[in-house]
């Protein structure tokens, strides 16, 4: 410990919020592992979080450290493995030199699945709600199918398109517009539980749970942003099933 300065501990503190907050944790997490990690480390600190923002100062200088945050795409593994290592750290498992190696690793490292195990992976979780519906063993074969292809799509307009919502609204677009097909055509018995299965993938689940966190810890503002982009998120989506099953619809008429 008599290595570190007060100014090495705030600015890894500022990497701990940032990390965190770019991988979906709320903001209460942050601002306490923060304050465990500059106490464990001998210079108390004192945290404030937002959404976009991390402040870090000490509580005896002026000074505050600000890390600006652009929160997208979130890794919830991150957020485990920073917790890991700041528990090791206040519990005196890790010295400050190994925490802030693995910090530092756990910044650059990219933690992502391959295309199977995410395809699998929707397809999965889009057959889970048919079991709730007592639904035909063609409407849960074709709800994996569509919300194979409905993930793809949000994916790979995520990739392409810049403008916020717009790929979410799109994997909407395409579940329901496959779905309304299929049963208008025959193929299927019920739309609507195909439609509400395959969406599964896209729904905000994280950005509601934190959002309630938020607000249940009197985080106020952090929360209410949450629930916006969460609405907007889930707005989104229904818009995209909106058009593609009156698209569909169309279609089918025209066909006939």
């Amino acid at each position: 410990m008599t290595n570190i300065t007060e100014r090495d501990v705030i600015d890894l503190c500022g990497l701990v919020g940032k990390i965190l907050l770019e991988n979906g944790a709320e903001t209460a997490r942050v601002e306490n592992t923060v304050e465990y990690i500059g106490q464990a480390a001998q210079f108390p600190v004192s945290c404030h979080a937002t959404m976009t923002a991390v402040f870090v100062d000490s509580k005896t200088n002026p000074n505050t450290h600000f890390v600006k945050v652009r929160v997208g795409d979130f890794n919830l593994q991150k957020v485990d493995d920073i917790n890991t290592l700041s528990r090791q750290f206040t519990a005196h498992e890790i010295d400050y030199a190994q925490l802030k190696t693995g910090i530092a690793a756990i910044d650059r490292k990219v933690i992502d699945f391959n295309w199977l195990e995410k395809i699998i992976g929707a397809g999965l979780v889009s057959v889970a709600p048919m079991l709730l519906f007592k639904a035909t063993w063609t409407d849960l074969a074709w709800a994996l199918f569509v919300g194979i292809l409905g993930y793809l799509g949000t994916q790979l307009a995520t990739h392409k398109i810049t403008t916020p919502y717009v790929s979410v609204a799109l994997g909407g677009f395409i579940i329901s517009l496959c779905a309304t097909l299929l049963q208008l055509s025959g193929w299927a018995t019920s739309a609507d539980n195909i439609i509400i299965s395959a969406l599964m993938p896209l729904v905000p689940g994280v950005a509601l749970t934190n959002s309630l966190r938020e607000l249940i810890g009197k985080h106020t503002i952090s929360g209410l942003v949450r629930a916006a982009d969460a609405i907007m998120v889930a707005g989104s989506i229904g818009a995209g099933v909106i058009v593609g099953s009156v698209l569909a619809q169309i279609l089918m008429g025209g066909a006939s």
